[in-house]
This record gives structure tokens, sequence and C-alpha cells, in this order.
């Protein structure tokens, strides 16, 4: 199947929308079912939707089933524990201060998943790859927060919470991308073994988890059903997306584009929790613009 070479831009763009929708959704279950159940919520729900994208593939012709390998079955757990880990700290994160700070916060992950990348991928970074994902963060800088919702220090909960959560996404984004490597296939079935696992992991293991200490937290999930099917499935198209561009372009390119996700987050935080935003935050809204534009610009 030839895939074209710019197609991880409007998956990496598509999958930044569906990723606010998500956050959306699980910020309002959060009230209800605390971090773990919210974060539960996103693997659970979104499995069904995984499992019947991967059967599908799987049914076309000249898609058969990949020969897993232990490099592959090593990403995956890497991807999956830290994505877990990260998205309950995005979630503690947006509770601590507003929706769109928490995320704010987290974006501290493109930096790192650019020097991951070269460390433990081997990928090369060109200089305009380098400077677009310094003016992107310099833009996340200034989308920092002051006055009232700005941190005292940094053992604030926001910003402990925001960073850790950004290391732990710039972990699983090596790591699926290592996991695509390592499977050798087509770019949309190694994307679609690749998630299939890591979130089935994840479901297993958070679900074992909060079985054994708040059962309470899993039956609310299954009561609240509607809404929960609703960040389920958002969240699985918006990570099927993001694996998937992972499998056709280097790290640092898929994650400096994704910034686009702020903005969209600073629509919603205006338009659903009616958020103030001032000057500097549309001056550093520019700035990631400029930053994710360079990217597409530039890329293959």
């Amino acid at each position: 199947m030839i895939v074209p070479a710019w197609l991880w831009i409007p998956l990496t763009i598509f999958a930044a929308a569906a990723q606010t929708v998500r956050n959306t959704a699980q910020r309002r279950l959060t009230d209800d079912l605390g971090t773990l159940g919210a974060t539960l919520v996103r693997f659970l729900y979104g499995m069904p939707l995984l499992a019947l994208w991967l059967a599908l593939l799987l049914s076309l012709p000249g898609f058969s089933a990949p020969t897993f390998t232990w490099p592959f079955v090593g990403w995956v757990l890497i991807a999956a524990a830290s994505q877990m880990a990260a998205t309950a700290c995005l979630l503690r994160a947006m509770t601590a201060r507003s929706f769109a700070i928490g995320l704010v916060y987290s974006k501290s992950e493109v930096i790192q998943v650019a020097l991951f990348s070269v460390v433990f991928l081997g990928e090369r970074l060109s200089l305009v790859t380098g400077i677009a994902i310094v003016v992107a963060t310099l833009g996340v800088v200034l989308l920092s927060p002051r006055g009232k919702e700005a941190p005292r220090n940094w053992l604030d909960p926001a910003a402990l919470f925001g960073f850790a959560a950004g290391t732990g996404f710039a972990i699983s984004v090596v790591g699926y991308r290592g996991a695509n490597l390592a499977l050798g296939t087509e770019a949309f079935l190694a994307a679609a073994e690749t998630l299939f696992w890591s979130q089935l992991l994840q479901t297993l293991l958070l679900g074992a988890w909060l079985l054994w200490r708040t059962p309470s937290v899993v039956l609310g999930a299954l009561r609240q059903w509607r809404l929960s099917m609703f960040a389920g499935g958002a969240g699985a198209t918006a990570s099927l997306a993001n694996v998937t561009a992972l499998a056709l372009e280097p790290a640092s390119h898929v994650r400096t584009l994704i910034l686009i996700e702020v903005v969209f987050t600073y629509i919603v935080s205006m338009r659903v929790f009616r958020e103030a935003i001032s000057r500097r935050e549309l001056a550093g809204i520019a700035l990631v613009v400029l930053g994710v534009g360079a990217i597409v610009a530039t890329s293959g």
C-alpha cells in the first residue's frame, strides 16, 4: 500500500482536535470518577473501536498479522505504562488549575520528545526543525499562567503534574514510534497493532487495580457509559491518528505539529468553560502556530 508522504499532517491535526474533545469529556468525568476513573474511561471505552479497526485491516487483501519481536513487546510496555501515568498527571494538572493551563504545562513534552528521539531512536534533527521546536515552545512559555492562576513556585501541583505529564507523554511517543519501527510492517497496520496491544494492557492493568482498591469507581464508569463512550471513542480515534502519523514521520515533527492542540484547547477553554484569554496568550498562540507551520513547510 502506497501512502502519501504528506498524510501524517492531516492525521496529526485530526489527532489534535480529537484529543481536545477527549480531554474536555475526561475533565467532566473527573469530578465524579476521580483521576484514575477518568483515565480508565479513555482506555476501556476505546478498546471496541481499536479492535474493530484492527480486525478490518487484517481482513483486507495484502494485510497479514505481523510477527512480534521482543523489541516490539518492550516498546509497547514502555509506551503503555508511560502514557497511563501521563494521562493521570494531565488530569490532575487540569483540575489543579484551569483546563488550558493544565494542557500548557504538559506541552513541555515537545523538547523532551526531540531529545529522546535522538538518544533512543537515532533520529536526526535538522536546523529548521530545532528552530521550529524552540519557537513553538516559546509560545507555550507565553501561555504559562500569570496572576492568580500562576503557580507560586515550581512545587505548585499544577506545575509538577503538568511537567510530569509532559515527560510521560514524551516517553510514550518514543515508545510508540519505536514499536512501529520494530514491527516492520505497513504503517496503518503497525499503528493498529501497536495501539491495540498497548491499550489492552492499559485497560487490564488499571481496571484490575481499581477493581481491587476502589470498585465503586469502575461501577461509576459503567453507569456513566454515554459520556464515557464519547471520551473513549474520541481518545481511540486520536490515538489511532497520532500513532499512524508516528509510523510515517519522525516523532519530533509529529509532536511539534500536534501543538496546534493548544489553539483548539484555548477555544474550548473560552467557549465551553468561559475562561478568559489575554493578549500575552494570543501572542503565545501565534508563536505556536508559527512553529508548527515551519514544521509543515519543511517536512518531506
